[in-house]
Order: C-alpha cells, then sequence, then structure tokens
C-alpha cells in the first residue's frame, strides 16, 4: 500500500518536473525542473528494486549531465540582453500534436497486448541467473560495451562537440 503511494508520488512528479520543464521560459528554471525529474525517476527505480539504475541517474544524468547542461546555458547566455525564446504558437501547437500522437500509440500498444521488455523476451529465471553469475554491475555493463558502443561513443562524441559549439557561439568578438 505504501509503495503505490509512493509510485503515485514520484510519478506525479517526474510527469509535472517534465511538463514544467518544457513550459519553463527561463533555461535555468527548466534545468531545475528536470533535475525534479530525474530524481522521482530514481525514486521509481528504487521501488522497482533497482538500486544500481537509480544510483546511476542520479550520478550520472542529475549530477554531471545537468552541470554540464547548466555550464552550456549560462555560457551561451553571456552578455545577451535581447529575447531569445522562439516558442511561439505554431510550436505550441505542433508539440501538443506530436504529444497527442505519442501517446495515441502508446494506448493502441497497450490496447494490442505489446509488452516488448528491456531483457530482449528472457524470462525472470533466467535473468536472475544472470545477476547470479555476473552480478547487477555485470549484467548492464556487458552489452553496454560488447553490443552498444558505438553509440556510447557517438553520444560522448555529441556531447564534446555541444560544449565546444557553446564556447564558440558564446565567444566575444574582439573589437
Amino acid at each position: 500500500m505504501i509503495v503505490d503511494f509512493f509510485f503515485v508520488l514520484f510519478a506525479v512528479m517526474a510527469i509535472g518536473g517534465a511538463t514544467a520543464m518544457v513550459f519553463a521560459r527561463n533555461p535555468v528554471a527548466s534545468l531545475l525542473y528536470l533535475v525534479m525529474a530525474f530524481f522521482a525517476m530514481s525514486g521509481i527505480f528504487v521501488l522497482l528494486d533497482a538500486h544500481f539504475i537509480a544510483a546511476v541517474n542520479l550520478i550520472v544524468y542529475a549530477g554531471a549531465i545537468l552541470v554540464l547542461f547548466l555550464f552550456v546555458i549560462m555560457l551561451l547566455n553571456l552578455g545577451r540582453t535581447e529575447k531569445t525564446d522562439l516558442r511561439g504558437p505554431a510550436y505550441g501547437i505542433l508539440g501538443i500534436a506530436v504529444a497527442a500522437a505519442v501517446f495515441g500509440l502508446l494506448l493502441v500498444m497497450l490496447r494490442d497486448g505489446h509488452t516488448t521488455s528491456m531483457a530482449g523476451g528472457m524470462g525472470q529465471a533466467t535473468i536472475d541467473a544472470m545477476i547470479q553469475s555476473q552480478g547487477a554491475v555485470g549484467v548492464i555493463a556487458d552489452p553496454m560495451f560488447r553490443n552498444y558502443l558505438v553509440p556510447f561513443e557517438i553520444t560522448s562524441l555529441l556531447l564534446l562537440v555541444a560544449i565546444v559549439g557553446a564556447i564558440v557561439l558564446a565567444r566575444q568578438k574582439a573589437p
């Protein structure tokens, strides 16, 4: 009963934080709402007994990545006095249409009984046996560094390009 309460609490916090992040006008406030959503997601992972994923979510995403985003946001807003918010009614309508389409697809998938899991069709007994033999970290790290090494490295390269781009955009031109 108490687990259900905390699940609903964390789910409302995650959805509320994500929604507030999208609609916040100030980029720093938007980033803080994203932190709230990440903390709520970590709470959900703890309720699902995925403590390692909850810890990685807090350390990597709420810690390192969001500090990087904050650095880039602060760097891009140096010396700007004009309004840089490009949102308008057309973008709002497009966003609502895309959200409705995704929500509709999710409802269709749930109605038709599509329950794909991240385990790739493995049963709970197989997953438990793998955790017993390799440990929880090994079960996660093995496919990440064997099957998904290239996307992992491409993501780190994209983050590096984002940092360099932010520095180039924020650099003041010499008079």
